[in-house]
């Protein structure tokens, strides 16, 4: 049987002497506020049983907030950074005691997403949540507000008008930025490919529309069919494959959401860096290997870290009134291109 946790277990994970702990834990008024906080966050870390008296021993008059958030593809790098920053935003924030509750959508049919966005709303006073465009979902969040229970979508819009807010980058946006990239950095001109994880992501119908404007006003560029990759890798890798032996003379390809670690795995089978200009979205450790490698252009970031602080401080305000939240939010992307990281 695994041994219980002691106070020794968390001044080794807080950094702190035990003494230290000791007076966290007794209320001692002559401990700073980071302090506190970093005993109380080793102690979550480590499954200390006590860690509901710290708390409480922090934030005495500070009211309790319960928020959850429903997200994509839990074994992947961007979610996995998401949910990481999600926590530590909540445990920073300074106006509630912040409990959260983190899921994963096991199933991308709009019937299975609005039974799971039902359910945990059912135990949180606010709902953010990556999830598809469809009525039926729409009609969750609507049973959700009669309930009192207000939803934000993040990184893409959905149930517009019954959703409380969005907050993520400027989609339209993204996708003009990533035709405008791919129109410079491509070798020559010519083909130009676009891969979108479904048609039902509002965010990457979006990114599609920017992009397809883009080049409308480009003539010496012609933009394929939209390939739909349902954002993973292995069928993104073997699209690109077949993409690239149907079109040898392909100069450029967009992934608009996930599954970017298929074509870059692609390219680098069958093509030379810089061959076919590939810009994608999200920093993770393959996008940015590709980007020192010269196989991916431009990567564009979603500032994940900005975006969980200001969406734990929307929520908190939807719980005292809701008129004062914004419907959007825009955040300004990161750019990272090759020789300036």
């Amino acid at each position: 049987m695994a041994k219980r946790p002691t106070i020794k277990d968390v001044a080794r994970a807080a950094g702190l002497s035990v003494a230290t702990v000791n007076r966290v834990i007794a209320g001692s008024g002559n401990v700073r506020e980071e302090t506190g906080r970093a005993v109380a966050q080793a102690a979550h870390q480590i499954g200390y049983h006590a860690v509901g008296l710290i708390e409480q021993r922090l934030l005495p008059n500070l009211p309790r907030a319960k928020f959850g958030f429903l997200l994509q593809k839990e074994k992947q790098e961007f979610y996995q950074n998401l949910t990481r920053e999600l926590t530590q935003a909540a445990a920073d924030f300074k106006d509630a005691n912040c409990d959260i509750a983190i899921e994963y959508c096991h199933s991308q049919a709009p019937a299975d997403v609005a039974e799971q966005l039902m359910l945990m709303g059912q135990r949180v006073q606010v709902l953010g949540a990556v999830a598809i465009n469809h009525p039926k979902v729409t009609a969750a969040v609507v049973e959700l507000k009669e309930k009192g229970v207000e939803t934000f979508a993040l990184l893409t819009d959905y149930a517009q008008g019954e959703r409380l807010g969005y907050i993520g980058l400027n989609n339209l946006k993204v996708g003009r930025g990533a035709a405008s990239m791919l129109s410079i950095a491509a070798p020559k001109s010519g083909k130009i490919a676009i891969f979108v994880g479904g048609h039902r992501w509002h965010g990457h119908e979006l990114r599609e529309a920017g992009f397809r404007a883009f080049f409308r006003e480009q003539p010496a560029f012609q933009v394929l069919d939209t390939l739909v990759n349902l954002e993973t890798r292995q069928l993104t890798r073997e699209a690109t494959l077949d993409l690239l032996e149907r079109h040898p003379d392909i100069v450029g390809l967009y992934v608009a959401g996930g599954g970017m670690e298929g074509a870059i795995a692609a390219l680098r089978e069958v093509r030379a860096p810089g061959d076919v200009a590939l810009v994608v979205n999200e920093l993770t450790q393959d996008s940015k290997m590709a980007l020192i490698d010269g196989y991916v252009t431009l990567i564009n970031e979603t500032p994940l870290s900005q975006l969980s602080q200001n969406l734990i401080a929307m929520m908190f305000e939807a719980t005292k009134n809701s008129e004062t939240v914004p419907s959007q939010k825009f955040l300004t992307s990161v750019l990272h291109l090759p020789e300036f990281d």
